[in-house]
């Protein structure tokens, strides 16, 4: 692989002298601005073969370099070997930035190119305003992999399907108005959409361009008297294309339109806090997913002892679960089955060259989730498989506490993310452990596993939590080439009295599976803490039972005796 990177760099530099540039930039998104994009647009994992869901890689006539942050340092430090790229571990204050580097590197009036169509208009003006500190010009006119990469898959084509309203919540026809009446408010004649679950949310559409993501490749355009969809025609079938007009939208050929507009986009917010039907749907959804997880745990530790699994063989054992359930509709990111060292790389993906085996002792982490047409799953679990170390168990305990804690937390509704994220981490700070991504996320009803504007992270992100928001809680530990812990509940944001001071919130979960409590240093847990942990036992066990075997209810954890009982 490294061979077939080095060899695209060095054709790519010829494409450069020969276009007049010195350098090219290629970012991970595309013309939509997704976390997740179609392989059409993987441009950058095509140049440097880091295929991590986030990074920047940049090529000059004589060096080449890529950014990415510390979720992924491990696992890009291993993909870029060989190959010509030097790693850029972003966030760090030592690491220069992306501007900051090419500046070095290049001299006054070369000319730096990028494909202006997956930028934003902002991200371009920051570009160019850096760039000319030093005397540098910036050309987005081109885009080299459409000529040097010579297998590049097409934009998808596939079929899109209607959502229906019984798991959407709320017709098409209310979201455009309450839209229009956003527009309304801020003077605004009309607004270009382009993200594509905000696409599939507002029209109740769904798709399947972007692996494990339900959307489709197209635009809207939403002014106060009409709305157009921008799609490519093939994608629509006779009941979408009835549906499309009976909702009043008309269609045009795919592209992104000509619009001047200030407004700003009122769709995240509305999108993130979820109706009466969409938490219904989330209930159900997770109520199967924890069935296919507790047959799954059932299962696993037999196995392991018998001999033979692999972190690719219990990845497919946990797909094939998930898939008996109703509504099932893929996987809504690719598994990390992550067995000791390969648990501390956050974002770790089996491959047939770095298939571990499992043996009965050390840690598996397990973060997966699935697509069912009325919710999105979102779980991780750190499963004790035999013999655990002191550090082991001591990390885990960490994180169970920070999981906890936040979890306990009642808050002042509309308050930012930022400001309960360090509830997560306390415990495992007094210890002298932190760990570098955010302590959680929202997740999207039938959409986009990772949903914003919220967060939950230690980095400043203002947007406000309110009721009816999922979010993640998801702590963890990592150790360079020793083993990796998180413990991850997709949570709900939900109402939690009213007193002089205003309206307060609190999390409950929404995910329903047993935490391992095997690997727990007990002396380290305070009553209410193992308290939580059998309120939440309790709730797993009523919910699941009934549709569990008598010996996958006997693997359910039993109460614990609180500190002086």
């Amino acid at each position: 692989m490294s061979n077939n990177i080095t060899n695209r760099v060095e054709i790519l530099r010829d494409y450069l002298r020969q276009n007049g540039l010195s350098a090219f930039v290629f970012p991970s998104t595309d013309p939509h601005q997704g976390e997740y994009v179609p392989e059409h647009w993987m441009t950058r994992q095509w140049i440097s073969g880091f295929d991590g869901s986030a990074g920047t890689a940049v090529v000059t006539l004589s060096d080449a370099a890529l950014w990415t942050d510390s979720r992924y340092f491990i696992a890009a430090e291993e993909q870029l070997k060989g190959t010509p790229f030097q790693l850029m571990k972003d966030g760090l204050p030592e690491t220069p930035s992306i501007e900051e580097w090419i500046c070095k590197q290049l001299s006054k009036g070369d000319v730096v190119g990028v494909d202006g169509d997956v930028f934003t208009e902002d991200d371009i003006e920051e570009i160019e305003r850096e760039l000319g500190k030093a005397g540098i010009r910036l050309r987005t006119d081109l885009d080299p992999a459409e000529t040097l990469w010579t297998d590049r898959p097409p934009i998808p084509k596939n079929k899109v399907e209607i959502q229906p309203l019984e798991y959407a919540g709320e017709s098409a026809e209310s979201k455009i108005e309450r839209v229009r009446q956003a527009l309304r408010e801020q003077k605004a004649e009309g607004i270009v959409i382009s993200q594509l679950d905000e696409i599939a949310w507002l029209l109740n559409l769904r798709g399947s361009d972007v692996h494990c993501n339900p959307v489709f490749v197209s635009y809207v355009l939403l002014t106060l008297d009409e709305v157009t969809l921008y799609i490519d025609s093939e994608k629509l079938n006779e009941a979408t294309w009835n549906y499309i007009k009976s909702i009043g939208v008309g269609v045009k050929p795919y592209g992104k339109p000509v619009f001047e507009t200030a407004a700003s986009n009122p769709i995240p917010a509305m999108k993130a806090v979820k109706n009466a039907a969409e938490i219904e749907g989330f209930r159900r959804a997770m109520l199967r997913d924890g069935v296919a997880m507790v047959k799954f745990l059932c299962w696993l530790r037999p196995a392991v002892e018998a001999g033979g699994e692999t972190e690719m063989s219990i990845d497919r054992k946990l797909t094939e679960l998930r898939a008996e359930q109703q509504l099932y509709r893929g996987l809504s990111f690719d598994t990390i089955a992550a067995y000791g060292p390969h648990g501390a790389i956050v974002h770790y993906e089996a491959t047939p060259d770095t298939d571990a085996p499992l043996e009965p002792k050390s840690l598996l982490l397990l973060d997966s989730g699935a697509q069912y047409q009325d919710g999105t799953t979102d779980i991780t679990r750190t499963i004790a498989l035999g013999p655990l170390t002191y550090e082991e168990r001591l990390d885990y305990t960490l994180v169970l506490k920070g999981h906890i804690r936040l979890a306990l937390t009642r808050f002042p509704d509309g308050i930012s993310g930022t400001q309960i994220d360090a509830l997560a981490r306390y415990a495992m700070w007094q210890h002298g452990i932190n760990y570098g991504h955010g302590t959680g996320h929202g997740v999207g009803s039938y959409l986009c596993v990772h949903e914003g504007p919220h967060q939950i992270r230690h980095t400043w992100k203002p947007a406000p939590l309110h009721a009816g928001m999922t979010v993640t809680n998801e702590p963890g530990i990592y150790r360079e080439g020793k083993h990796g812990v998180r413990i991850e509940n997709t949570m709900l944001i939900v109402e939690d009295g009213e007193t002089e001071f205003g309206k307060f919130l609190r999390l409950e979960p929404l995910t329903l599976c047993p935490i391992d409590l095997t690997p727990v240093i007990w002396e380290m847990m305070t009553s209410e803490e193992v308290a939580y942990i059998n309120d939440y036992h309790k709730k797993v066990y009523e919910a699941l039972a009934p549709f569990l075997t008598e010996e996958e209810k006997r693997s359910l954890p039993q109460p614990l005796p609180r500190k002086g009982e």
